[in-house]
């Protein structure tokens, strides 16, 4: 499966305007650990969906529990920061081990999620919405 980490492996991960960097070590003790912005996974988000969410390239590669993960994310909000934990996680189980990669891309995590937030325009009442009309 993954060969033995000398190194630490990091990488970047992005959602709209979050930004997260990866950093994944060997783990030390039984259990490897999850630490985002200096808490547990847990701490930083309380809501299980999004646990998921920055868990599933480690469940789908069944390598949960095997690396200590450090994670350092800004921006967005925290739909997009597990997003983009979850891209950059992903990204380096494919730098670390090539036989991953089918099962990665065909799930969508390799790729950026481009979506972003339109621009407001002048004259409308946000990107697309127009004010309303009054015919007199």
């Amino acid at each position: 499966m993954a060969q033995t980490m000398e190194k630490e492996l990091n990488n970047v991960g992005k959602r709209k305007t979050a930004i997260a960097r990866i950093y994944l070590r060997a783990r030390k003790g039984e259990m490897g650990m999850i630490n985002v912005n200096g808490r547990s996974l847990e701490a930083y988000f309380p809501r299980p969906a999004l646990q998921k969410i920055a868990m599933q390239s480690l469940d789908l590669t069944s390598t949960n529990g095997q690396y200590d993960i450090y994670v350092n994310v800004k921006g967005g909000g925290i739909s997009a920061q597990a997003s983009a934990i979850r891209q950059g996680v992903a990204k380096i189980l494919n730098e670390m081990d090539q036989a991953m990669r089918p099962a990665l891309k065909k799930a969508g995590f390799l790729t950026r999620d481009s979506r972003k937030v339109e621009r407001k325009k002048y004259g409308l009442a946000g990107a697309r919405k127009r004010f309303q009309f009054s015919k007199r």
